[in-house]
């Protein structure tokens, strides 16, 4: 029996306005043991890196119907990373949690999700694991590269890049206000490896996709052939009955993590990979992304840790190729939705361009997994992409320079006044989940203007909140407990040092216990903290949950499934 058959099958008036109500131009067995596969689309004119999810959409709907399914397009909370304010980070909790009730309410017997920018992809899987319906993910695929005064330019990391010539003086703003349409160029998600990136290949590294589609350019038909055959698996999970919870397990997590480290993917995976495993009550922590992804290599030569675009990678063999190169550092045991182990897929994976994606004995780094840090700083962790840091500065000594607020950042950054040198460790608070609210992503703190007139261009940066997954440079981000949360970075003051070091996985106040416990956070600092009075704002400020367990909220944890508490109408 089919779940979509407590609404179509009932006899009486109930099962006569299902029907009846849903007709509207279905054929007679639309409702005969048919599947209803609901295709969660997160395409939205506001969301521009998913603005081509209808026409993926149509594709998926055909694979449904020639299998045998009945397709039902079901638009979802769609957020659009260059757009939502304050931080579309805010919104993903709240997506989540009106998916995974839209999910439940609904007479649906399988999913087919639709996500693409930052946020999508992770809000589509957390709700899909909580209401546990067979489920496969369609990652929408990033852009086509651009090109500007001759050379690629990247989305995201060009960006900032770009912006900091322009306060350093090399490039004028009209210059700069000219690179947008080359940087732009076609439909897709970032083409670095972004957090938009990085979430479709862990998807595909976690089992949840079609093996072989993460990284199939936005533009390509090869991603609507992919969109069909994604249709017809859906049905086939119906049938027989797989769901996340049978897909997703420790072992998943084990892969992604190795992926994640091979393709030097974004620091936002960590929250999202911690939130996903809370939803599915698997014990996953900081320590294992330390404890698994430090020592694997860096394979995949893309921006912001190399120098390649995302239809580079899929031109020399996609996320599979990667994984082929690694294949002895991965659970052999984890399957996919196709019910086959991922590993079974790699064989045949070629490697085109060993420049874009190196062999296993040549890697771009020897060394490409995320730090976790620890301290009196950090009790609960923090952590950094050493891929995308400068080396020198990976263990590094320097006085604190403390800004209270983004606000704070934007008046006294450029001030040609401000006590600041290379060594200084630059330190932004108040932007974790609570204090923002939603952590944004505004840890890789710009140079000082006067500083880049010297050619600096990399500083210590030390923030409760996050970093683009565009975005470069020796930033230690996620500190937990965040400031607002009572966490010691509400404690530092100008001029105190701080050591970081990498290697030792380590991150220090050098100030005396007793020392910080005599400080109160500044007037200043506590002033700017949020304190929504009511909304949705109100509500995540009272649940959200630290960094090192997912920013998920705290009533959210755990698996619910897809039974309906009432049947009324």
């Amino acid at each position: 029996m089919l779940r979509s058959d407590h609404w179509y099958a009932a006899e009486g008036k109930d099962g006569y306005i299902h029907r009846a109500w849903m007709r509207r131009g279905l054929p007679p067995d639309a409702f005969d043991g048919r599947p209803q596969i609901a295709i969660a689309n997160t395409g939205s004119d506001l969301t521009p890196c998913n603005s081509h999810f209808d026409q993926i959409a149509r594709s998926v709907e055909r694979g449904v119907y020639e299998a045998g399914g009945i397709p039902l397009n079901l638009p979802v909370v769609s957020l659009g990373e260059t757009l939502v304010r304050p931080t579309a980070m805010l919104w993903r909790n709240l997506a989540a949690m009106a998916m995974e009730e839209m999910f439940r309410a609904n007479p649906i017997d399988g999913l087919v999700l639709l996500g693409g920018c930052d946020k999508t992809i992770p809000a589509l899987l957390m709700a899909a694991a909580s209401v546990d319906l067979p489920a496969v993910v369609v990652p929408g695929g990033p852009m086509l590269n651009g090109s500007f005064r001759g050379r690629p330019i990247s989305c995201g990391t060009d960006v900032w890049k770009l912006s900091e010539e322009v306060r350093a003086g090399g490039m004028d703003a009209a210059e700069f206000r000219r690179s947008e349409s080359s940087m732009i160029r076609s439909r897709g998600h970032c083409n670095t490896m972004g957090t938009a990136s990085t979430m479709a290949v862990v998807a595909e590294a976690l089992g949840m996709t079609l093996p072989g589609v993460a990284g199939t350019p936005a533009p390509d038909s090869r991603l609507l052939e992919a969109s069909h055959a994604t249709g017809r698996l859906a049905v086939d999970l119906v049938r027989t009955g797989r769901r996340p919870s049978d897909v997703i397990t420790k072992a998943s997590f084990h892969n992604a993590i190795v992926a994640l480290a091979a393709v030097g993917g974004s620091t936002n995976a960590v929250v999202h990979l911690l939130a996903l495993a809370g939803r599915l009550g698997i014990d996953l922590s900081l320590e294992d992304f330390d404890r698994i992804g430090m020592d694997v290599p860096l394979l995949a030569n893309l921006e912001p840790s190399g120098k390649y675009l995302m239809e580079d990678l899929f031109r020399a063999g996609g996320p599979l190729a990667v994984l082929q190169q690694v294949r002895d550092l991965l659970d052999p045991t984890a399957i996919t939705v196709t019910g086959e182990p991922l590993v079974d897929y790699l064989a045949d994976n070629e490697i085109y361009d060993t420049d874009v994606i190196a062999e296993r004995d040549q890697p771009v780094q020897e060394r490409a997994g995320i730090a976790v840090l620890r301290g009196n700083l950090a009790p609960a962790g923090a952590i950094i992409k050493p891929a995308a840091a400068s080396p020198q500065l990976l263990q590094h000594r320097g006085r604190a320079v403390v800004f209270d607020s983004i606000e704070d950042v934007r008046a006294r950054l450029d001030d040609p006044d401000l006590d600041v040198d290379a060594d200084s460790v630059l330190v932004l608070r108040g932007c974790g989940p609570k204090g923002y609210p939603g952590m944004p992503e505004v840890a890789n703190l710009p140079i000082p203007k006067k500083l880049l007139e010297q050619g600096v261009r990399d500083m210590v940066r030390v923030c409760d909140g996050r970093m683009s997954g565009t975005a470069y440079g020796t930033v230690v981000l996620h500190v937990a407990p965040e400031a607002a949360a009572g966490g010691p970075l509400a404690l530092v003051r100008t001029g105190d040092i701080i050591s970081l070091d990498v290697r030792a996985r380590t991150i220090t106040l050098e100030v005396t216990d007793d020392e910080l416990a005599s400080r109160t956070p500044p007037a200043a600092f506590a002033d700017g903290l949020a304190s929504p009075a009511r909304g949705w704002e109100r509500l995540y400020v009272d649940h959200v949950q630290q960094a090192d367990t997912g920013v998920d909220l705290d009533f959210l944890v755990g698996r619910t499934g897809p039974v309906v508490g009432r049947e009324s109408h």
